[in-house]
């Protein structure tokens, strides 16, 4: 499809775009259109003043130009005059002359149409029927089954339809397409549904913009409060981990004393048990010298019997002096009783002795 030659509409240069477009290339322009159009002016100019320049036939036609006008347009005689250079010559396609050779379309090689002053060309290029309407954006691909049912639509909507005769100019687009054939998956569209859609899309994007910038304002507020609210969730997370960290430690706390009172509370003061085991000590070492001296004291009655009558005054040693210098002193259960047994011990001894000597 790109190597298909075709003009868009500029103006009102549709009859140039047609033989262009029919042609393959750029061989015409506005200024080669205009001379012929005004040759033709001047041909008809000569032969109405053959029947007197000052005839009414001749003053009609010295009105405007019927072969051209400043838009752009061309006649039908100026494109056929500009086809003749090339050996191209027209025939009216639904004329009583071309009905009676009742020739196929399919067989032909080119049409050129026009309706209100419109012209535009539907050719064969290859083996392949296009519409090269200057109004749609491309080439528009017609299937050899609906080529005469596209004629006979334009016909009735009023076009004229001219079958072109003659051989037309090579171009490469008729040379690539009669070895490869294409296919079209969208219909090319009109160059004013073209400018409609582009013309709403910046409608639209006009809109948008507006709207966007009516939204500015707000639109940085709503961003402002998202930051607003991102910040103060990070302040919650943080004051939440405070706590968090504050509970722990207080817990820590009351952990640590509840366990130091219960740890004094399950251990005994030591500062009265130091008191007592001195005192015990200081006890054990004056019984111990009591004892000491009891025994060198029996030693000595038995070495002098006779050293008790010596000495009627002194009293015999009771068992609160055995057990201690101080009467007030008390001894613990485990001192008292080995202070009992030894004693007991010590009487038995010396009664066996007193019997043995009797």
């Amino acid at each position: 499809m790109e190597s298909i030659f075709h003009e868009k509409q500029e103006g009102s240069l549709c009859a140039q775009h047609c033989l262009n477009n029919l042609l393959q290339g750029e061989y015409f322009s506005p200024v080669e259109l205009s001379s012929i159009a005004h040759q033709l002016d001047e041909e008809e100019r000569m032969r109405m003043a053959e029947g007197g320049v000052t005839s009414e036939d001749y003053r009609t036609f010295l009105q405007p130009s019927g072969n051209m006008d400043d838009s752009g347009f061309f006649s039908i005689q100026v494109i056929s005059n500009a086809l003749k250079v090339w050996g191209l010559e027209l025939i009216l396609f639904n004329s009583p002359e071309y009905q009676r050779l009742r020739i196929d379309p399919i067989n032909e090689r080119s049409f050129i149409c026009n309706y209100k002053e419109h012209w535009f060309t539907v050719r064969k290029l290859g083996k392949q029927w296009f519409n090269l309407n200057s109004l749609l954006t491309g080439p528009e691909l017609i299937s050899d089954t609906y080529l005469a049912l596209f004629l006979a639509q334009l016909q009735q909507e009023g076009y004229s339809i001219f079958v072109v005769k003659g051989d037309l100019p090579d171009c490469e687009a008729d040379q690539l397409l009669q070895m490869i054939r294409v296919q079209q998956m969208q219909r090319p569209k009109l160059i004013g549904e073209e400018l409609a859609q582009l013309k709403e899309q910046r409608v639209q994007k006009t809109d948008l913009e507006r709207a966007l910038e009516a939204n500015d304002g707000s639109g940085m507020l709503d961003e402002d409060e998202e930051d607003l609210q991102r910040a103060l969730a990070l302040s919650r997370q943080e004051i939440d981990m405070e706590d968090e960290e504050a509970d722990l430690r207080r817990a820590i706390q009351l952990s640590m004393q509840g366990s130091s009172r219960s740890i004094s509370q399950d251990t005994p003061q030591t500062s009265g048990i130091h008191l007592t085991s001195e005192e015990l000590r200081k006890r054990r070492e004056a019984y111990f010298e009591k004892r000491q001296q009891q025994q060198q004291q029996q030693q000595q009655q038995q070495q002098d019997p006779l050293g008790q009558l010596s000495h009627p005054c002194e009293r015999p040693t009771t068992s609160s002096e055995a057990l201690g210098s101080d009467p007030g002193d008390v001894m613990s259960e485990e001192d008292m009783l080995q202070a009992a047994v030894t004693m007991s011990l010590e009487t038995v001894r010396n009664n066996f002795k007193t019997e043995g000597k009797n």
